[in-house]
């Protein structure tokens, strides 16, 4: 029972980055199946974010890679040097 509270808990979580600027909301994650590790967030990207029209990304969606989380609190802080690394989904 407790995984799903948290489950719920993050759903649709802000994502900025390391600036303050808006990125998106969280969507999903994808787990390793084996470990149970966060491999990556998976984001609806918001399309009024400076961030977002950066990246150039036509996609709706933009795969984090979770080792660019620094903070989850209210909000996940990702690193934004480490969204060149992302990839469009």
């Amino acid at each position: 029972m407790y995984k799903y509270t948290v489950a719920r808990q993050l759903a649709t979580k802000r994502v900025i980055t390391n600036r303050g600027d808006e990125v998106g909301k969280l969507a999903d994650f994808m787990v390793d199946e084996r470990t149970g590790e966060i491999i990556c967030l998976i984001v609806e990207l918001d399309r009024d974010s400076k961030v977002t029209r950066k990246l150039a990304s036509k996609s709706r969606t933009l795969n984090i890679p979770y080792s660019a989380v620094t903070a989850v609190s209210d909000v996940f802080i990702v690193d934004e040097r480490e969204l060149a690394n992302a990839e469009a989904d």
